[in-house]
This record gives structure tokens, sequence and C-alpha cells, in this order.
């Protein structure tokens, strides 16, 4: 039989918070990250808020504890950061005692370091340092945080939009169940970049205001970067070590409807599929999740499409439902991990976060948004979505041990 997949350890930065003492303060008193640019140097600075993570390149390698001279981009460094937190969340001193892998997920890589790089470039051929587009690829944050992790057996990258860190959880524990990995380090990291704020404001889907998911008004999405991670382990390692389980990963879906390169189709129908793989995995009914947390963006299409599909599989009064995007904005590769850490902090202190700035019912849905904070929750199973550009949907389930 399959063994349970365990998580044991989390860590997150974003910018509610560089850790989880400070992330749960933030969602506990409903305080958002969005606000004004102040560290990317782009011309919407004063137009288009964002979620930064308040800390500079010199800022981020103290806090990582990195001294040597190497070109680390800031979604290296970002990484970095979560990746270790997680390891001493989950007390792993030896990370060579059994066999472990790393998967992580971004969309930018380390695009920052290149748009360093491009500046001088397009003004003269001759200029431009060379050192700082080789953190390009979407694979050196990856190396760079197994290089400081010691993680050898297994290191992978994931790039699915959206939904990437949710598939890096997904094949992590997928790894573990087929007995090919004992553990597993699973997350993603995106830093903002020019490319990101130019391209999604092309698309016309960036709010001028701080984001309003799954409101009547909402006129788009905000922005976001930082880091997730969580260690899983399978059940016999975690019993053999006497861990303290934080909670389990216990169904997890994808599903691709391929509607658009960027929108959601109508109905929500591959939303739909991937809901009802994950309840089918953990062999759950829909009555015994307890609480969504939505992938809700703040979108016109976004939105309605993941509302009709969890009135089509929930019915007309599904359970609880927020989206933390509203606190953290769209961390895009890195949403669906850092959204699990929530789901895992949910779990742990027995709470539904307040889906923050929400005022009038969507017309076209016949529920809204949980819009204050729920304490003392016995929240057995948790759902999570992330739903990505080309229709990748993923849905990952959490429940209590």
């Amino acid at each position: 039989m399959p063994e349970k997949v365990f998580i044991t350890g989390v860590g997150i930065i974003s910018s509610i918070g560089k850790g989880i003492d400070e992330t749960i303060d933030s969602l506990k008193n409903s305080r958002s990250g969005i606000g004004v640019i102040t560290l990317l140097e782009t011309a919407y600075k004063n137009e288009l808020p964002a979620a930064e993570v308040k800390a500079t390149h010199e800022d981020l390698m103290e806090i990582a504890g990195i001294k040597d001279k190497r070109p680390y981009s800031r979604t290296a460094l970002l990484g970095i950061i979560a990746a270790r937190q997680a390891l001493r969340h989950a007390f792993i001193d030896d990370i060579a005692a059994y066999r472990t892998g790393l998967i992580s997920a971004t969309t930018v890589g380390g695009m920052d370091k290149s748009e360093v790089f491009y500046r001088p470039f397009i003004e003269n051929k001759r200029h431009g340092r060379l050192r700082d587009i080789i953190t390009h690829d979407c694979g050196d944050s990856t190396e760079t945080i197994a290089d400081y992790t010691g993680i050898r057996d297994y290191v992978s990258t994931v790039s699915t939009a959206c939904s990437s860190s949710a598939n890096a959880l997904l094949l992590g524990a997928r790894l573990i169940k087929n007995g090919l990995l004992q553990r597993v380090l699973v997350g993603g990291v995106d830093a903002l970049t020019l490319f990101t704020i130019n391209g999604f404001n092309s698309l016309m889907i960036l709010d001028k205001n701080p984001c309003r998911p799954f409101d009547e008004e909402r006129n788009g999405l905000n922005l976001g970067e930082g880091a997730g991670f969580l260690m899983l382990e399978a059940e016999s390692i975690a019993e053999k070590e006497k861990k303290s389980v934080l909670c389990e990963i216990s169904g997890y879906g994808n599903a691709c409807d391929a509607f658009h390169q960027t929108a959601s189709s109508p109905e929500g129908d591959g939303a739909y599929l991937s809901m009802k793989k994950a309840l089918d995995t953990a062999r759950l009914e829909p009555s015994m999740i307890d609480y969504i947390n939505a992938h809700g963006t703040g979108t016109k299409n976004n939105d309605l499409s993941e509302g009709k599909a969890i009135e089509r599989l929930f019915g007309n009064t599904p359970p609880p439902c927020s989206s933390t995007k509203a606190y953290t904005g769209h961390t895009l590769g890195a949403a669906g991990a850092v959204e699990a850490v929530f789901c895992v902090l949910a779990i742990q202190n027995g709470i539904i976060y307040p889906n923050l700035r929400f005022q009038k019912q969507m017309s076209e849905l016949s529920f809204s948004p949980v819009v204050a904070l729920q304490n003392r929750k016995p929240l057995k199973h948790i759902m999570s979505n992330s739903f990505g550009f080309g229709g990748n949907n993923t849905s990952l389930i959490f429940s209590a041990i």
C-alpha cells in the first residue's frame, strides 16, 4: 500500500512576513503586503501597486547568511531563505540520511539579473556584464538552492505558469508514494521583475488599486513575490524519526483544459476536473472539505470561472472560501507553495482567512467569500487551488492528522 505523505516543516518569505511567525501574525491581523513599489525600478512604480518583499539584495544576502561574491538572483536568495527555514522547521540536520529530493518551481527564474544586463547592452553591444545573465535559466535558482541545502539525490525544476509550485508538491508526493524518494523538499519562488510587470500590464489585467478577489467590482490582480517550501516525508520515515507531523497531503489533481493561452474556460472545466481529481485521490466527498483556499486572482475571468467550477462541484452552498492573494498579491510560480504553507498554518491554528477588501457579491455566483477571520475552527480537510495560463490547473488537499 502506498505510503502516506506527511508535511513536517514549512518555510516562507513574502510581502507579509520573512518567516512563519511574521506571516501568521499578518494573516490573523488582516495585514496586506500590497502597496507602492519601492525597490523595483519600473516606470509604473507610482501607478501599479505590488506586493514586494521589503528587503534589498544585500538584506536578502544577510538573511540567507551568504557572504561569497557569486551572482545570486533575487529568486535564488528568496528560495534559499524559505528552503532553509523548512529544513530547520522539520529538524533535519543530516540531509543524506535518507533519499531526499528537491523540486522547486519558478516562472521568471533569474530574470531580475538579466534585466540589469539588458539596459547597458541595448545601448552598446560591448557593454553589460555577462555574469548578470548566467542566472537567467529557471533551473539556476533550483541548482543554487540544492547547493545550499546539500540535496543531491533528485533535483528538478517545474515551470507551468501559476500552477508551478502546486505541481511541485504534486510531483513530490507522487515520488514518495511510488517509493522513489523518502523525503522531498518542495516549493516555489518568484521575484518581481520588469518582464512580469510589463507583461501582465500588456494583458490589461493589473488593478491600479489593491485587488478585490471575488468582488463584483474587481478589476484585476496585483503581482507579488516570495517563496514557500514544505518538507514532505514518507509516513515510515516520520514515524521512525518520531517527527511532529503538521498535516498530510491527502489529495491532488491536475487537469489542463487548453481553452486559451491566458484565459480560463468560461464554465471552469479544468478547475472542476482538478478539484474532482483531488477529491478522488483523497477518497473524500465534497461535503468533507472544510475550507477552500481559492486561486482567486481578482481578474474578471478567473474569479467567475473558478466560482462556477466551485458551484458545479460543491453546489450553491460550498465550504468557506477565500483568496489570500489579497494579502500577498499573485506570486506566480510561488503561489501554490505560498498558499500551501497558509493551508498548513490554517490547520495548525484552526483559522480561516478573510478575503480582504470584499464588498459586493458577484451577480453570477450564489456564494460569497469569508470576510472576517474565523477562529477556533476544527479544520480536517483544506483544498487549495492553483490555476495557470494555458489552462494548467492543480488542486491540493491538506488533511489534519
